[in-house]
Protein backbone atom coordinates (compact mmCIF):
# COMPACT_ATOMS: atom_id res chain seq x y z
CA UNK A 1 0.00 0.00 0.00
CA UNK A 2 1.42 3.40 -0.96
CA UNK A 3 1.70 5.89 1.86
CA UNK A 4 -0.43 9.05 2.06
CA UNK A 5 1.65 12.04 1.04
CA UNK A 6 2.17 15.31 2.87
CA UNK A 7 3.30 18.55 1.23
CA UNK A 8 3.96 20.76 4.27
CA UNK A 9 5.53 19.54 7.51
CA UNK A 10 3.85 19.50 10.88
CA UNK A 11 5.76 21.09 13.73
CA UNK A 12 6.44 18.17 16.09
CA UNK A 13 7.09 19.02 19.74
CA UNK A 14 8.30 15.96 21.65
CA UNK A 15 7.87 15.76 25.41
CA UNK A 16 8.60 13.95 28.65
CA UNK A 17 8.28 10.71 30.58
CA UNK A 18 5.57 8.15 29.77
CA UNK A 19 3.87 10.35 27.20
CA UNK A 20 7.18 10.58 25.33
CA UNK A 21 7.26 6.76 25.17
CA UNK A 22 3.65 6.66 23.93
CA UNK A 23 4.49 9.38 21.40
CA UNK A 24 7.12 7.21 19.76
CA UNK A 25 4.88 4.14 19.73
CA UNK A 26 1.98 6.07 18.16
CA UNK A 27 4.22 7.30 15.34
CA UNK A 28 5.78 3.86 14.86
CA UNK A 29 2.54 1.84 14.92
CA UNK A 30 -0.31 4.13 13.85
CA UNK A 31 1.07 6.85 11.59
CA UNK A 32 4.34 6.03 9.82
CA UNK A 33 3.09 2.73 8.29
CA UNK A 34 0.30 4.68 6.54
CA UNK A 35 1.54 8.28 6.09
CA UNK A 36 4.72 9.61 4.51
CA UNK A 37 5.12 11.71 7.64
CA UNK A 38 6.85 15.09 7.33
CA UNK A 39 7.63 16.98 10.51
CA UNK A 40 9.95 19.71 11.72
CA UNK A 41 11.08 18.17 15.00
CA UNK A 42 11.72 19.97 18.30
CA UNK A 43 12.73 18.14 21.47
CA UNK A 44 10.86 19.80 24.34
CA UNK A 45 11.99 17.16 26.84
CA UNK A 46 13.05 18.83 30.07
CA UNK A 47 16.75 17.96 29.72
CA UNK A 48 16.97 19.48 26.26
CA UNK A 49 15.06 22.58 27.30
CA UNK A 50 17.61 22.99 30.09
CA UNK A 51 20.53 22.47 27.70
CA UNK A 52 19.21 25.16 25.34
CA UNK A 53 18.19 27.64 28.04
CA UNK A 54 14.59 26.97 26.91
CA UNK A 55 15.38 28.45 23.48
CA UNK A 56 14.02 25.26 21.90
CA UNK A 57 10.55 26.08 23.23
CA UNK A 58 10.67 29.53 21.67
CA UNK A 59 11.97 28.07 18.40
CA UNK A 60 9.15 25.51 18.30
CA UNK A 61 6.51 28.19 18.84
CA UNK A 62 8.01 30.33 16.07
CA UNK A 63 7.94 27.28 13.79
CA UNK A 64 4.27 26.73 14.63
CA UNK A 65 3.63 30.34 13.67
CA UNK A 66 5.44 29.75 10.37
CA UNK A 67 3.89 26.41 9.34
CA UNK A 68 0.43 26.88 10.89
CA UNK A 69 -0.03 23.43 12.46
CA UNK A 70 1.82 21.82 15.38
CA UNK A 71 1.37 18.70 17.48
CA UNK A 72 2.77 18.63 21.02
CA UNK A 73 3.53 15.88 23.52
CA UNK A 74 2.94 16.49 27.25
CA UNK A 75 5.87 18.21 28.98
CA UNK A 76 7.10 18.76 32.53
CA UNK A 77 6.75 22.18 34.14
CA UNK A 78 9.46 21.87 36.80
CA UNK A 79 9.02 22.55 40.50
CA UNK A 80 11.78 22.51 43.13
CA UNK A 81 11.76 18.71 43.27
CA UNK A 82 12.15 18.46 39.47
CA UNK A 83 15.02 20.99 39.50
CA UNK A 84 16.89 18.69 41.87
CA UNK A 85 15.87 15.46 40.07
CA UNK A 86 16.99 16.70 36.66
CA UNK A 87 19.80 18.93 37.98
CA UNK A 88 18.41 21.91 36.09
CA UNK A 89 20.07 25.28 35.69
CA UNK A 90 16.86 26.97 36.79
CA UNK A 91 13.13 26.37 37.31
CA UNK A 92 11.99 26.83 33.71
CA UNK A 93 8.54 28.20 32.94
CA UNK A 94 5.71 26.12 31.51
CA UNK A 95 6.38 25.36 27.82
CA UNK A 96 2.64 25.61 27.20
CA UNK A 97 2.60 29.11 28.70
CA UNK A 98 5.53 30.18 26.49
CA UNK A 99 3.93 28.78 23.33
CA UNK A 100 0.54 30.32 24.16
CA UNK A 101 2.11 33.72 24.72
CA UNK A 102 3.98 33.65 21.39
CA UNK A 103 0.96 32.42 19.40
CA UNK A 104 -1.46 34.62 21.40
CA UNK A 105 -3.75 31.60 21.42
CA UNK A 106 -6.86 30.31 23.12
CA UNK A 107 -7.03 26.72 24.38
CA UNK A 108 -10.10 24.68 23.38
CA UNK A 109 -10.59 21.43 25.32
CA UNK A 110 -13.33 18.86 24.71
CA UNK A 111 -13.99 15.32 25.96
CA UNK A 112 -13.81 12.26 23.71
CA UNK A 113 -17.01 10.23 24.13
CA UNK A 114 -17.15 6.43 23.90
CA UNK A 115 -19.94 3.93 24.35
CA UNK A 116 -20.02 2.37 27.81
CA UNK A 117 -18.45 5.33 29.64
CA UNK A 118 -21.24 7.68 30.64
CA UNK A 119 -20.86 11.18 32.10
CA UNK A 120 -21.31 11.56 35.85
CA UNK A 121 -23.80 14.34 35.09
CA UNK A 122 -26.74 12.38 33.70
CA UNK A 123 -28.14 15.26 31.62
CA UNK A 124 -24.97 15.56 29.48
CA UNK A 125 -25.45 13.98 26.05
CA UNK A 126 -22.93 15.95 23.94
CA UNK A 127 -19.35 17.15 24.54
CA UNK A 128 -18.82 20.49 26.29
CA UNK A 129 -15.84 22.44 24.94
CA UNK A 130 -13.95 24.72 27.34
CA UNK A 131 -12.33 27.76 25.70
CA UNK A 132 -9.64 28.98 28.08
CA UNK A 133 -8.00 32.38 27.80
CA UNK A 134 -4.29 31.65 27.96
CA UNK A 135 -2.78 34.95 29.08
CA UNK A 136 -2.45 36.88 32.32
CA UNK A 137 -4.49 36.78 35.55
CA UNK A 138 -2.98 34.68 38.34
CA UNK A 139 -0.62 32.91 35.90
CA UNK A 140 1.39 36.10 35.39
CA UNK A 141 0.83 37.60 38.81
CA UNK A 142 3.14 39.47 41.14
CA UNK A 143 2.78 38.72 44.83
CA UNK A 144 4.45 39.64 48.09
CA UNK A 145 4.33 38.57 51.69
CA UNK A 146 3.25 41.49 53.89
CA UNK A 147 5.37 41.49 57.08
CA UNK A 148 3.18 43.74 59.21
CA UNK A 149 0.95 46.78 59.48
CA UNK A 150 0.99 49.26 56.60
CA UNK A 151 -0.77 50.62 53.53
CA UNK A 152 -0.94 48.76 50.19
CA UNK A 153 -1.54 50.66 46.93
CA UNK A 154 -1.80 50.00 43.21
CA UNK A 155 0.43 52.48 41.39
CA UNK A 156 0.61 53.03 37.62
CA UNK A 157 3.21 55.41 36.18
CA UNK A 158 2.63 56.17 32.52
CA UNK A 159 5.38 56.78 30.00
CA UNK A 160 4.04 60.34 29.79
CA UNK A 161 4.57 60.82 33.52
CA UNK A 162 0.92 60.42 34.47
CA UNK A 163 0.51 58.63 37.79
CA UNK A 164 -2.56 56.74 39.02
CA UNK A 165 -2.73 55.56 42.61
CA UNK A 166 -5.42 53.31 44.04
CA UNK A 167 -5.58 52.22 47.70
CA UNK A 168 -5.79 48.43 48.09
CA UNK A 169 -5.87 47.75 51.82
CA UNK A 170 -4.75 49.12 55.18
CA UNK A 171 -3.00 46.14 56.79
CA UNK A 172 -3.19 45.94 60.58
CA UNK A 173 -0.93 42.90 60.63
CA UNK A 174 0.89 40.39 58.42
CA UNK A 175 -0.74 39.05 55.28
CA UNK A 176 -0.28 38.53 51.56
CA UNK A 177 -0.78 40.75 48.50
CA UNK A 178 -1.19 39.89 44.82
CA UNK A 179 -1.27 41.96 41.65
CA UNK A 180 -2.69 40.73 38.33
CA UNK A 181 -2.98 42.22 34.87
CA UNK A 182 -4.39 41.63 31.43
CA UNK A 183 -4.26 43.36 28.04
CA UNK A 184 -7.01 44.65 25.77
CA UNK A 185 -5.13 43.13 22.82
CA UNK A 186 -5.00 39.69 24.43
CA UNK A 187 -8.66 39.80 25.47
CA UNK A 188 -9.59 40.80 21.91
CA UNK A 189 -7.57 37.88 20.50
CA UNK A 190 -9.33 35.57 22.96
CA UNK A 191 -12.73 36.84 21.85
CA UNK A 192 -11.90 36.56 18.13
CA UNK A 193 -10.64 33.00 18.59
CA UNK A 194 -13.79 32.01 20.48
CA UNK A 195 -16.16 33.55 17.92
CA UNK A 196 -14.25 32.04 14.99
CA UNK A 197 -14.07 28.59 16.60
CA UNK A 198 -17.80 28.66 17.35
CA UNK A 199 -18.52 29.51 13.71
CA UNK A 200 -16.17 26.78 12.42
CA UNK A 201 -17.80 24.12 14.63
CA UNK A 202 -21.33 25.59 14.48
CA UNK A 203 -21.75 25.50 18.24
CA UNK A 204 -23.31 28.04 20.59
CA UNK A 205 -20.83 30.15 22.57
CA UNK A 206 -21.25 30.99 26.25
CA UNK A 207 -18.96 33.43 28.06
CA UNK A 208 -18.80 34.00 31.81
CA UNK A 209 -16.89 36.16 34.30
CA UNK A 210 -17.72 37.80 37.65
CA UNK A 211 -18.22 41.39 36.51
CA UNK A 212 -20.66 42.19 39.34
CA UNK A 213 -17.73 41.91 41.77
CA UNK A 214 -14.80 42.79 39.50
CA UNK A 215 -16.38 45.91 38.03
CA UNK A 216 -13.32 47.02 36.03
CA UNK A 217 -11.13 43.93 35.44
CA UNK A 218 -13.77 41.33 34.60
CA UNK A 219 -16.09 43.94 33.12
CA UNK A 220 -13.41 44.75 30.55
CA UNK A 221 -13.62 41.16 29.29
CA UNK A 222 -17.41 41.40 29.08
CA UNK A 223 -17.30 44.71 27.19
CA UNK A 224 -14.70 43.61 24.62
CA UNK A 225 -16.64 40.42 23.85
CA UNK A 226 -19.88 42.40 23.48
CA UNK A 227 -18.31 45.06 21.25
CA UNK A 228 -16.68 42.56 18.89
CA UNK A 229 -19.83 40.45 18.70
CA UNK A 230 -21.95 43.43 17.67
CA UNK A 231 -19.35 44.84 15.28
CA UNK A 232 -18.19 41.66 13.51
CA UNK A 233 -20.01 38.47 14.48
CA UNK A 234 -23.71 38.91 15.21
CA UNK A 235 -24.78 38.58 11.57
CA UNK A 236 -22.44 35.61 11.01
CA UNK A 237 -23.81 33.84 14.10
CA UNK A 238 -27.41 34.42 13.01
CA UNK A 239 -26.66 33.10 9.52
CA UNK A 240 -25.02 30.01 11.07
CA UNK A 241 -28.00 29.45 13.36
CA UNK A 242 -25.92 29.65 16.56
CA UNK A 243 -26.07 31.99 19.55
CA UNK A 244 -23.71 33.92 21.81
CA UNK A 245 -24.60 34.99 25.31
CA UNK A 246 -22.88 36.29 28.43
CA UNK A 247 -23.68 35.34 31.99
CA UNK A 248 -22.05 35.36 35.42
CA UNK A 249 -19.72 32.45 36.19
CA UNK A 250 -21.96 31.13 38.99
CA UNK A 251 -25.02 31.19 36.72
CA UNK A 252 -22.99 29.52 33.97
CA UNK A 253 -22.03 26.66 36.30
CA UNK A 254 -25.69 26.07 37.16
CA UNK A 255 -26.70 26.17 33.49
CA UNK A 256 -23.87 23.82 32.46
CA UNK A 257 -24.87 21.19 35.02
CA UNK A 258 -28.50 21.27 33.82
CA UNK A 259 -27.61 21.31 30.10
CA UNK A 260 -27.26 18.46 27.63
CA UNK A 261 -23.91 19.85 26.39
CA UNK A 262 -22.98 20.55 22.80
CA UNK A 263 -21.67 24.12 23.23
CA UNK A 264 -18.46 26.11 23.84
CA UNK A 265 -17.96 27.64 27.29
CA UNK A 266 -15.43 30.50 27.21
CA UNK A 267 -13.65 31.19 30.49
CA UNK A 268 -10.92 33.42 31.83
CA UNK A 269 -7.55 31.77 32.46
CA UNK A 270 -8.04 30.35 35.98
CA UNK A 271 -11.73 29.51 35.46
CA UNK A 272 -10.84 27.60 32.30
CA UNK A 273 -8.02 25.73 34.05
CA UNK A 274 -10.35 24.50 36.81
CA UNK A 275 -13.49 23.94 34.74
CA UNK A 276 -11.70 21.95 32.02
CA UNK A 277 -10.56 19.45 34.68
CA UNK A 278 -14.09 19.30 36.06
CA UNK A 279 -15.57 18.69 32.60
CA UNK A 280 -12.93 16.06 31.79
CA UNK A 281 -13.44 14.16 35.03
CA UNK A 282 -17.22 14.29 34.82
CA UNK A 283 -17.13 12.94 31.27
CA UNK A 284 -14.65 10.21 32.22
CA UNK A 285 -10.93 11.03 32.27
CA UNK A 286 -8.33 13.66 31.42
CA UNK A 287 -6.79 10.96 29.22
CA UNK A 288 -9.94 11.30 27.08
CA UNK A 289 -9.72 15.08 26.60
CA UNK A 290 -8.59 16.81 23.41
CA UNK A 291 -6.80 20.15 23.54
CA UNK A 292 -6.06 22.57 20.71
CA UNK A 293 -4.44 26.00 20.93
CA UNK A 294 -5.96 28.31 18.31
CA UNK A 295 -4.43 31.69 17.47
CA UNK A 296 -6.49 34.54 15.99
CA UNK A 297 -4.12 34.41 13.00
CA UNK A 298 -5.10 30.84 12.18
CA UNK A 299 -2.33 28.74 13.74
CA UNK A 300 -3.26 25.47 15.49
CA UNK A 301 -1.31 23.47 18.08
CA UNK A 302 -2.78 20.10 19.13
CA UNK A 303 -1.92 18.24 22.33
CA UNK A 304 -3.34 15.98 25.02
CA UNK A 305 -4.94 17.72 27.99
CA UNK A 306 -3.16 15.55 30.59
CA UNK A 307 0.36 15.45 32.03
CA UNK A 308 3.37 13.22 31.51
CA UNK A 309 2.10 10.23 33.61
CA UNK A 310 5.17 10.15 35.87
CA UNK A 311 4.09 7.16 37.97
CA UNK A 312 3.75 4.92 34.92
CA UNK A 313 7.07 6.16 33.55
CA UNK A 314 8.96 5.05 36.68
CA UNK A 315 7.33 1.63 36.36
CA UNK A 316 8.31 1.53 32.67
CA UNK A 317 11.94 2.29 33.59
CA UNK A 318 11.86 -0.74 35.90
CA UNK A 319 10.84 -2.92 32.96
CA UNK A 320 7.15 -3.18 33.82
CA UNK A 321 4.37 -3.12 31.22
CA UNK A 322 1.93 -0.27 31.78
CA UNK A 323 -1.65 0.31 30.76
CA UNK A 324 -1.34 4.04 30.09
CA UNK A 325 -4.18 5.55 28.07
CA UNK A 326 -2.84 7.03 24.78
CA UNK A 327 -6.19 8.19 23.34
CA UNK A 328 -5.79 11.95 23.91
CA UNK A 329 -2.31 11.83 22.36
CA UNK A 330 -3.64 9.84 19.37
CA UNK A 331 -6.32 12.49 18.90
CA UNK A 332 -3.67 15.23 19.08
CA UNK A 333 -1.96 13.59 16.11
CA UNK A 334 -5.23 13.01 14.23
CA UNK A 335 -6.33 16.60 14.82
CA UNK A 336 -3.02 17.98 13.54
CA UNK A 337 -2.99 15.69 10.50
CA UNK A 338 -6.59 16.62 9.65
CA UNK A 339 -5.88 20.34 9.95
CA UNK A 340 -2.71 19.98 7.85
CA UNK A 341 -4.80 18.17 5.24
CA UNK A 342 -7.45 20.91 5.30
CA UNK A 343 -4.87 23.67 4.87
CA UNK A 344 -3.04 21.87 2.07
CA UNK A 345 -6.12 20.48 0.30
CA UNK A 346 -5.10 16.85 0.95
CA UNK A 347 -8.34 14.90 1.25
CA UNK A 348 -6.51 11.58 1.74
CA UNK A 349 -4.74 12.97 4.80
CA UNK A 350 -8.01 14.25 6.23
CA UNK A 351 -9.65 10.87 5.60
CA UNK A 352 -6.76 9.09 7.34
CA UNK A 353 -7.22 11.27 10.43
CA UNK A 354 -10.89 10.27 10.49
CA UNK A 355 -9.91 6.62 10.07
CA UNK A 356 -7.38 6.81 12.90
CA UNK A 357 -9.97 8.23 15.30
CA UNK A 358 -12.63 5.73 14.23
CA UNK A 359 -10.25 2.80 14.70
CA UNK A 360 -9.39 4.07 18.18
CA UNK A 361 -13.03 4.47 19.24
CA UNK A 362 -14.05 1.18 17.62
CA UNK A 363 -11.36 -0.61 19.61
CA UNK A 364 -12.74 0.80 22.86
CA UNK A 365 -16.34 0.21 21.85
CA UNK A 366 -15.47 -3.45 21.16
CA UNK A 367 -14.42 -3.77 24.81
CA UNK A 368 -10.61 -3.51 24.46
CA UNK A 369 -9.13 -0.58 26.40
CA UNK A 370 -6.57 0.53 28.98
CA UNK A 371 -7.18 -0.01 32.70
CA UNK A 372 -8.31 3.55 33.49
CA UNK A 373 -11.28 3.19 31.13
CA UNK A 374 -11.97 -0.41 32.14
CA UNK A 375 -12.69 0.85 35.67
CA UNK A 376 -15.40 3.17 34.26
CA UNK A 377 -16.72 0.92 31.50
CA UNK A 378 -20.28 -0.39 31.78
CA UNK A 379 -19.94 -3.78 30.14
CA UNK A 380 -17.37 -6.50 29.47
CA UNK A 381 -13.99 -4.78 29.42
CA UNK A 382 -10.73 -6.32 28.25
CA UNK A 383 -8.03 -4.27 30.01
CA UNK A 384 -4.75 -4.45 28.08
CA UNK A 385 -1.33 -2.82 28.07
CA UNK A 386 -0.67 0.32 26.06
CA UNK A 387 1.20 -1.52 23.31
CA UNK A 388 -1.50 -4.17 22.91
CA UNK A 389 -4.12 -1.42 22.72
CA UNK A 390 -2.13 0.35 19.99
CA UNK A 391 -1.64 -2.94 18.13
CA UNK A 392 -5.41 -3.48 18.08
CA UNK A 393 -5.96 0.02 16.68
CA UNK A 394 -3.30 -0.61 14.00
CA UNK A 395 -5.07 -3.81 12.93
CA UNK A 396 -8.33 -1.89 12.47
CA UNK A 397 -6.65 0.83 10.42
CA UNK A 398 -5.01 -1.82 8.24
CA UNK A 399 -8.29 -3.69 7.79
CA UNK A 400 -9.99 -0.49 6.66
CA UNK A 401 -7.17 0.52 4.34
Amino acid sequence: MSKIRMTTPLVEMDGDEMTRILWGWIKEMLIEPFVDLRTEYYDLGLKHRDETGDQVTIDSANAAEKYGVAVKCATITPNAQRVEEYQLKEMWKSPNGTIRAILDGTVFRAPILVNGVHPTVRTWKKPITIARHAYGDVYRNTEIRIPGAGKAELVFTGDDGQEIRQPVFQFRGAGVLQGMHNLDASISSFAHSCFQYALSTRQDLWFSTKDTISKIYDHRFKDIFAELYEQEYRQKFEQAGITYFYTLIDDAVARVIRSEGGFIWACKNYDGDVMSDMIATAFGSLAMMTSVLVSPNGQFEYEAAHGTVTRHYYRYLQGEETSTNPVATIFAWSGALRKRGEMDGLTDLQAFADRLEKATLDTINSGTMTKDLALLYEGEANAVTSRVFLEEIAKRIQAGA
